[in-house]
């Protein structure tokens, strides 16, 4: 491993639902595929959240999925 590895995984999110790492760097580069704005990254529930489009895209398995079909509108109920 180099020292770039290293600190890559300073800057990681360790979800307690899940155990998974998101990289903190990846989450700032990421937009809304249908908007191009900035998207929250909501833990509890493993998702990336576009308000403006009103959507949630799923994290899985650490791996944001960004397609509008895969979204959960947020006027949705969670489902637990």
């Amino acid at each position: 491993m180099n020292e770039g590895d290293e600190n890559a995984n300073d800057e990681a999110i360790e979800s307690p639902v899940s155990a998974e790492r998101i990289d903190r760097r990846l989450l700032e580069l990421l937009v809304c595929p249908i908007t191009k704005t900035t998207l929250e990254y909501d833990e509890a529930n493993q998702e990336l959240v576009s308000r403006k489009a009103r959507l949630a895209f799923p994290i899985r398995r650490g791996v944001p999925h960004l397609l509008p079909g895969e979204a959960r509108h947020l006027d949705d109920k969670r489902q637990s």
